[in-house]
């Protein structure tokens, strides 16, 4: 019902007094801000200003709709500068998400430099396996995802683009006190006989089972606990070993060491997905997670 620029008319004549000072500002005629002040009354039902020998004033109408006009027109003002700075990625809401163990150190590292770099974006982070990360990027819920192949194979979605961002070795993590806590590498048949610390087993597919197999055994006792320091505290106790990817490296206790294990092939390809029209921040926190990879790839003290 209201044009933009016809409220920013009313607004214009009300501030200056006057239908010639209001043409002269906004570069109109006199006779057109005169058309279209009238043709603003006829939408509103009646007068909004009163016609003075020298100048004009808000009528009681006038007014009410002048206070919703400045309304508008600030929050139209507030949008655009919003845009400006959305597309140039430079502020405005960026939602990313990535499944458990890239939210240990992987996204947050790369989140934190982000956010250095240009403190206007406001950052939303969301934490849910690979698949659902998929859906929320392709129903334009998240802006980007940190995802993996593991262990469906990477799930496609129409207008999502995946590209590979590391490698993710599967270690093991073992107390200092275990006889193969010095090993170079473990050959994952030497801990056959040990109780396992595992969120799920048996009930659908996991590293563990993955990784058992092709070692050729089937673990004799695997505890169920969900959490990563419930694992590592477990660990830590003594009460069993736990299969960590070396993106939860980060977060293991000095009271454990990882090891490398002997078959090559125990990992997952960790991809980095974008909406075929991803937004500008996104972008650059593409290549801060590209950045957060070299930095957590970096030779570390085995134990």
């Amino acid at each position: 019902m209201w044009e933009n620029e016809s409220l920013r008319l009313l607004v214009t004549v009300a501030e200056t007094g006057s239908f010639t000072r209001a043409a002269a500002r906004l570069n109109y005629t006199q006779s057109a801000v005169s058309r279209r002040i009238a043709a603003l009354e006829l939408r509103a039902g009646g007068p909004l200003l009163v016609r003075l020998p020298r100048g004009v004033r808000l009528t009681p109408a006038g007014r009410v709709l002048h206070r919703h006009a400045v309304d508008v027109l600030d929050r139209l003002a507030r949008a655009e500068r919003d845009l400006t700075v959305l597309h140039a990625g430079d502020g405005g809401p960026l939602h990313a998400g990535a499944f458990a163990t890239a939210n240990i150190a992987l996204l947050p590292t790369a989140l934190r430099a982000l956010t250095d770099a240009r403190p206007g974006i406001d950052v939303v982070a969301a934490e849910s396996p690979t698949g659902t990360l998929m859906r929320q990027l392709a129903d334009g819920t998240l802006d980007l995802a940190v995802v993996s192949d593991y262990p469906y194979g990477l799930p496609s979605a129409d207008g999502i683009t995946t590209t590979v961002l590391c490698e993710d070795d599967l270690l093991v993590a073992l107390p200092r006190r275990h006889p193969l806590a010095g090993a170079e590498a473990v050959d994952l048949y030497e801990l056959r006989g040990e109780t396992w610390i595992q969120s799920a087993y048996g009930d659908r597919p996991t590293t563990l089972a993955d990784a058992c197999a092709r070692a050729g055994f089937t673990p004799v006792k695997v505890m169920r606990i969900a959490g990563w320091a419930g694992k590592f505290g477990y660990a830590v106790a003594g009460l069993g070993v736990a299969l960590v990817p070396s993106l939860a490296a980060p977060a293991v206790p000095g009271e454990l060491v990882l090891r490398p294990l002997t078959d090559p092939t125990l990992r997952r390809t960790v991809h980095v997905a974008l909406p075929d029209t991803p937004l500008p921040a996104a972008l650059a926190l593409r290549e801060f997670l590209i950045d957060a990879v070299a930095d957590l790839e970096r030779p570390r003290s085995p134990g």
